[in-house]
């Protein structure tokens, strides 16, 4: 593996012979399904999509029902697959959403706000399915509740779903794990955790800021939910305090509200409600609302310990998709993340998996594959990237572009790369979020701040192909 760089391209002496159709299970029709169903139905493969919700979209889905345990640690919990608030926007602008060959900003009659809300993603979702025949591929209301391969000579592989309470299986000769990982939850640790008798919860159980009301509230978190969550329910509450375990952040008074302020990672809290901070700053609060992330789980997946998941690290696996040892007959789509073109991303790993199974595209031998992985493992330790990041694209201590590795994915598919046109939506974007801050990305609008000239005229000719559209 070169330096600075998260993936390395492969190499192979193999010249790729086309195969005869696949019969393929994909688990799951959220984005990452449907975008999956959709490439391999286009190189003829025969392709069944499990989807135990009645509708497809995944995580688009809104759901108002929150899981019986708020923190979403019980194990034996009702559990509700959606983590969407009512209020959700997208933190990507419409410009970066879509597909290779189906985009989103040029829908007709859509939202004309820059980043749409949640119910135009779900629609967006729908007519793609719509426009590729997807719906009669999708069994819904079925729930995969195992799959291993039919033995370890045989590269066949059991599918158990149960339907209405009737369990049933079926064998395939392809796997593709498209189930989403917003479900189960991450939660912060800190001492006099379980002694707290305040209210804690997850993000993945909030949904309406009322509940909040006049209430001292402590966010925990950095990431997008953590701020646009926070700022929400500042409306409302009578005091936010953010807590970050970023080594970068001191205790301040936020600029976007009133009522918030940032503090360090908790140092403590005590049974009377107090929370202290590593500041040395303390509050009395009413509810801990941790936006701290998800856990990857696959609990149906059986592999004999060949992919694990340790500190959300699922491995081994070649870029992010192919477990060597089980290749190219179970790989896995949307694990990935911080691209900044997430639906884009997911495209080009089905893409990717369909060429691959059809024979357009060869994988490197499993040794290969294996040294390979091992070796960006060793880039990580020395670039001091933590374990639960490894699917991470980008990282703050590398220099590599954040497309790098969607350049790499179009270039396995015979594509040119990420387009221009493109790329200078995220540059301006990136910009404008570094020059701004982080709490005003919304604010942005196509061609906003823009000097460059040859920049500017580009972005003009967009925004004329938008109207148009």
């Amino acid at each position: 593996m070169t330096n600075d760089t998260l993936s390395s391209p492969s190499n192979s002496n193999k010249l790729p012979m086309e195969q005869p159709p696949l019969k393929v299970a994909v688990i799951g029709a959220g984005v990452s399904g449907l975008a999956t169903a959709a490439a391999l139905k286009r190189e003829g493969h025969r392709v069944t999509v499990y989807e135990k919700s009645d509708q497809l979209g995944g995580t688009w889905v809104y759901d108002p029902r929150a899981d019986s345990d708020p923190l979403g640690l019980d194990p034996n919990r009702e559990i509700v697959h959606g983590s969407l608030y009512y209020s959700l926007r997208t933190n990507i602008p419409r410009q970066l959403m879509g597909f290779w060959d189906y985009p989103f900003s040029t829908r007709k009659n859509s939202d004309p706000r820059t980043f749409p809300g949640h119910e135009e993603v779900l629609v967006f979702l729908n007519e793609f399915a719509w426009e590729f025949g997807l719906n009669e591929l999708i069994r819904f209301g079925s729930e995969v509740v195992r799959v291993e391969r039919v033995d370890s000579e045989n590269d066949g592989w059991v599918v158990e779903s149960r339907t209405n309470g009737v369990s049933s299986t079926e064998v395939f000769d392809a796997i593709v794990v498209c189930s989403g990982h917003h479900t189960q939850t991450r939660v912060a640790d800190f001492p006099g955790f379980g002694k707290w008798t305040g209210k804690q919860m997850h993000s993945h159980n909030y949904r309406v800021p009322e509940p909040f009301q006049d209430k001292i509230v402590v966010v925990i978190g950095d990431g997008p939910s953590a701020k646009d969550i926070s700022l929400e329910i500042s409306e409302v509450a009578k005091e936010v305090h953010l807590s970050s375990r970023s080594s970068n952040v001191k205790i301040s008074k936020l600029d976007c509200a009133d009522n918030m302020w940032q503090h360090s990672k908790i140092s403590h809290v005590d049974g009377n409600g107090e929370v202290t901070f590593q500041d040395g700053a303390s509050v009395n609060a009413d509810i801990i609302l941790h936006c701290t992330g998800y856990r990857y789980d696959f609990p149906f997946l059986e592999t004999d310990g060949i992919v694990t998941v340790d500190d959300n690290r699922v491995g081994p696996l070649y870029k992010h998709v192919f477990p060597p040892q089980l290749a190219p007959s179970l790989s896995f789509v949307g694990l990935a993340y911080n691209s900044g073109i997430v639906f884009l991303m997911i495209d080009l790993q089905a893409k990717w998996i369909a060429h691959v199974l059809s024979g357009k595209a060869t994988l490197p031998s499993e040794e290969e594959m294996l040294a390979e992985v091992q070796e960006y493992y060793r880039y990580m330790d020395e670039k001091g990237i933590p374990k639960h990041h490894t699917h991470s694209v980008f990282h703050k201590n590398i220099t590599t572009s954040k497309l790098e590795y969607l350049d790499w994915l179009a270039s396995q598919v015979g594509l040119a790369g990420v387009d221009e046109q493109t790329r200078l939506v995220q540059e301006n974007y990136l910009k404008f979020i570094a020059e701004k801050g982080v709490w005003r990305c919304k604010d942005w609008e196509l061609g906003n701040g823009i000097q460059d000239d040859n920049l500017s005229t580009n972005i003009e000719r967009m925004k004329l192909n938008h109207r148009l559209g």
